[in-house]
């Protein structure tokens, strides 16, 4: 049973991954970088932060570090969100790239490692836990980035990712789908 779970997480996180990678396709550095909301949000941002939590979580954490400097955690500069966006001497080829690096060390951890291997987060106030714990953490971390991604790319060109594919992409349609939707919430606006 613990290897068809662990597969089964390990699928739904590598699914998210590739969701995460997919919201870059076809944009520039400028809409790779913009913060589209109150708080900065911006995919390079995503996918440079979610680098440094798979080296992190499933690599640092498990006693498999990968040996790789990661400039933000080395200058504590994670700790001002510094993993939340790309300063403009890192590239996108960089940042992917990373990302991928990180993913393949990830991948390799649990090829070699059960959900009930020992592991150690020094920043959590009970810094025991086992792979199994982090290997859901970084599947609820990426499908909640993965969200964020899809909304954030939306906000730059429309895509609706998976909505829209199951939807289609007929711009009347989402015209009359968000008209209804506003309709509705306009009943409960505040006179």
């Amino acid at each position: 049973m613990g290897h068809d779970l662990q597969d089964e997480l390990h699928r739904k996180l590598i699914h998210a991954r590739a969701n995460v990678l997919d919201n870059l396709e076809g944009l520039d550095e400028y809409d790779l970088r913009r913060p589209l909301t109150p708080t900065g949000t911006n995919l390079l941002g995503l996918v440079k932060h979610l680098a440094g939590l798979e080296y992190g979580y499933l690599g640092d954490c498990l006693g498999r570090p990968a040996g790789v400097s990661i400039s933000w955690q080395e200058d504590r500069s994670i700790w001002d969100g510094a993993d939340m966006w790309a300063i403009p001497g890192e590239s996108r080829e960089y940042i992917v790239a990373l990302y991928r690096r990180a993913c393949a060390h990830a991948n390799a951890t649990l090829a070699e490692l059960d959900l009930d291997s020992p592991g150690h987060v020094p920043w959590w106030k009970e810094p025991d836990t086992t792979l199994g714990a982090l290997l859901i953490r970084m599947v609820a971390e990426t499908s909640q980035h993965a969200g964020h991604a899809d909304i954030v790319r939306e906000l730059i060109d429309g895509r609706a990712g998976n909505l829209q594919n199951e939807l289609g992409d007929d711009p009347e349609f989402w015209d009359r789908f968000t008209g209804r939707i506003r309709d509705a919430a306009e009943e409960f606006r505040r006179s």
